[in-house]
């Protein structure tokens, strides 16, 4: 192996295939050699058969499908309002002066510390488990895109400048196309952010959801369940992950990703 050097598509895919097997060998060697008590850390087998009952008898579609609402929906707002204002944070440096002490303060905060304050301010609802989201993921997403806006090659922007573009030309047809292919990389790391603060969101007050399902099963000592929502969550976001992927591949064919 040589550092730095790209591995086949068909490889790769290999590759990655081969950890989760072994991962799963180790698993199940570990489980039901006897090993590891069931009361701590179920087998595979009883997981998978408790997984189905979960989505067949138990209505956990419902709850997959809420906790992807809330996810997609807190992330949203989140981006659509953090892209403009990274942007202009890393192309204009008397915003970033004005806004980043504060946005750098901020994203130190945990999202599950405002948990009791939004429970007073919107209740159990909906709401407050989409501003937990927010919180988490807003004040990340404006410091990474003003980053990567201000990370624009300097000999591009004067180049830009030589040939008589104006100053918001620059940042429309310099910075923005310059610092498209890392903004949306950014956005696909934040999501995966998203989906940790959605299960803390909704390990309180919740009646619904992927975390609320942890939750219960905990109260049970229902180690098959849990470990169920935890591998839905993330072949949910592995397959979010590679549509991301594939997505910044064809809108930025010139870009490494």
């Amino acid at each position: 192996m040589k550092p730095l050097v790209q591995v086949e598509p068909g490889a790769r895919i290999a590759l990655g295939i081969s950890f989760f097997v072994l991962f799963f060998l180790v698993w199940a060697a570990a489980t039901l050699g006897g090993f590891v008590s069931k009361t701590f850390l179920a087998d595979p087998i009883t997981m998978v058969r408790s997984g189905w009952d979960l989505l067949a008898n138990q209505g956990f579609a419902y709850d997959i499908g809420m906790t992807v609402w809330r996810v997609l929906g807190g992330f949203a707002i989140a981006a659509v309002l953090a892209v403009p204002l990274g942007v202009l944070m890393g192309a204009y440096k008397p915003v970033e002066a004005f806004f980043e002490p504060f946005v750098s303060f901020a994203r130190y905060l945990p999202a599950s510390a405002f948990i009791p304050l939004l429970i007073l301010w919107a209740g159990i609802g909906e709401a407050q488990k989409l501003a937990v989201i927010f919180i988490g993921s807003f004040f990340q997403l404006v410091l990474m895109i003003a980053v990567s806006v201000g990370n624009t090659r300097r000999d591009l922007v004067e180049a830009a400048y030589t040939l008589g573009a104006g100053d918001r030309g620059i940042v429309t047809r310099v910075l923005l196309p310059s610092s498209a292919p890392e903004i949306a990389e950014t956005l696909r790391m934040v999501l995966g952010w998203a989906w940790t603060y959605v299960i803390v969101a909704e390990l309180i007050g919740a009646s619904s959801g992927i975390g609320h399902m942890i939750t219960d099963s905990q109260a049970l000592l229902a180690t098959d369940q849990i470990i169920f929502g935890i591998i839905v969550i993330g072949l949910i976001g592995l397959a979010s992950d590679f549509a991301f992927k594939a997505l910044n591949r064809k809108l930025f064919p010139w870009a490494r990703l």
